[in-house]
């Protein structure tokens, strides 16, 4: 079996054993080859010493050389080699207390994940599988090298990767690599809040994020996201729905932004709707009630939500970017809009035209997680309030005070002085304009302005 592998790949691979060293394309890349897909990164591994690397080539970096790892720099594209290497004894469930380097390429394979990530490549000796990478890809199955306990105990993060792989590609966890995940739950919280991030929102953006059920089953959720286990035991007794929290949430998140091959949103967005969505009831649990019609309700989810959603977020060190959209989305999943021009361009003032769209995409989610005997209704409200929406945009009528023809340099030219009262004018003209879009003139609006003095 022969792959066709970048140009600057080859040309490392070769300068290698040019040099009197063995190399090949290692990891997810070849796995990536066999399945057909386009590899994002390429690693290589090699025997060749730090040093020897560092000879050969002209432009390098030391990025981890103390793990053996050199940065090969070509053109503007940069490829991380990799000295064959035993891990020495490991201290903290992530890095070995010593590492050395060796000749034979077996026992580099072997101190690797999963098998699938176990196979290395390069055109003379082609596939080397070692641990039945091959045949674990045909049967879709991630599975440990060797003994799973140890590969766990090496790196803990590797019990949530495993769950990852089978999102993203839509395999199953192998029985006893399961077991071994139950057993080493615990050592997650041994793990930093960035890695635990990267490893969820890839497993949330993928075409199979319902594999969070397998956080709750393998008991990874009570460590990373304990609030997760509290929905998926938290039943719904009430008309609108059909699921528990939890079965709802997975449902929801599942739906929002399509699938990746649709393309409706852009990565960033793609992972803002996400985690709203696995966010939007977590606080379902903690305000859940019993009503005299004999209901559940959950009065104030959305407002604790949005607090609980911002302490998830920053617990995870997330961006404030994303961060600051999915607390918004979380805080307004449950709007209920008045569908009438004027409703509409009053929900628009209040949530913000950039997320407009957004908190849409959220409303259908949200709707289609609940009973399916009584969402319809939902659906064409829903429509109606995006019928309305788009319309609004198309009148180009003003929701915010920033689209105002005037400001507050006008306001200070017809006499008004800077201050506090400015701006509660500035506001009273913006409401005066959402309730009669014809009022955003210039002109109107200072008469308007000089009749509140």
């Amino acid at each position: 079996m022969e792959f066709q592998i970048p140009e600057k790949v080859q040309y490392i691979i070769d300068t290698l054993i040019n040099n009197g060293s063995t190399a090949y394309a290692v990891g997810g890349c070849v796995r990536d080859m066999i399945l057909g897909k386009n590899p994002e990164d390429w690693d290589i591994t090699t025997s060749a010493k730090p040093h020897e690397v560092k000879g050969v080539f002209r432009r390098t970096v030391d990025t981890g050389i103390i793990h053996g790892t050199v940065t090969v720099l070509l053109d503007k594209e940069h490829f991380e080699v990799t000295t064959y290497r035993l891990d020495g004894e490991y201290e903290d469930n992530r890095h070995p207390k010593k590492v050395s380097f060796t000749g034979d390429l077996k026992e580099d394979l072997k101190r690797r994940d999963f098998t699938i990530n176990a196979m290395a490549y390069n055109h003379t000796d082609g596939i080397i599988d070692l641990f039945g990478g091959m045949d674990d890809l045909k049967n879709r199955l991630i599975r440990c090298v060797g003994n799973a306990n140890e590969r766990f105990d090496e790196d803990a993060l590797r019990l949530l990767r495993a769950v990852r792989f089978s999102a993203q590609l839509d395999f199953q966890i192998e029985e006893l690599t399961k077991k071994a995940i139950r057993a080493k739950a615990e050592l997650l919280s041994n793990i930093s809040a960035e890695r635990i991030r990267t490893e969820l929102t890839k497993l949330l953006v993928s075409d199979n994020p319902d594999r969070l059920r397998s956080l709750y089953e393998l008991g990874i959720s009570k460590v990373i996201l304990p609030e997760f286990d509290k929905m998926m035991v938290t039943g719904q007794k009430n008309v609108h729905h059909a699921y528990s929290v939890g079965e709802h949430t997975i449902r929801t998140v599942c739906t929002v932004a399509g699938t990746i091959s649709e393309n409706k949103f852009s990565p960033q967005k793609r992972c803002i709707l996400r985690w709203t969505m696995l966010l939007h009831d977590i606080e379902k649990p903690n305000t859940i009630t019993m009503g005299k019609d004999g209901q559940n309700h959950f009065y104030g989810h959305q407002e604790k939500g949005a607090v609980t959603a911002r302490r998830i977020l920053k617990d995870l060190k997330f961006d404030n970017e994303t961060l600051e959209a999915v607390v918004h989305l979380v805080r307004w999943h449950d709007y209920r809009f008045a569908l009438t021009p004027l409703g509409i361009r009053k929900a628009t003032a209040k949530i913000g035209k950039e997320y407009m769209e957004l908190l849409f995409e959220v409303n259908y989610a949200d709707t289609s997680g609940k009973n399916p005997k009584t969402n319809l209704e939902k659906f064409k409200q829903l429509e109606e309030a995006k019928r309305l929406y788009r319309e609004m945009i198309a009148r180009n009528e003003c929701v915010s005070i920033k689209e105002l023809k005037i400001g507050g340099k006008d306001l200070i030219a017809a006499g008004f002085k800077p201050g506090r009262r400015m701006g509660l004018i500035l506001n009273r003209l913006l409401d005066a304009v959402i309730e009669d879009p014809s009022l955003n003139d210039k002109e109107t609006l200072i008469n308007m302005a000089m009749s509140f003095k």
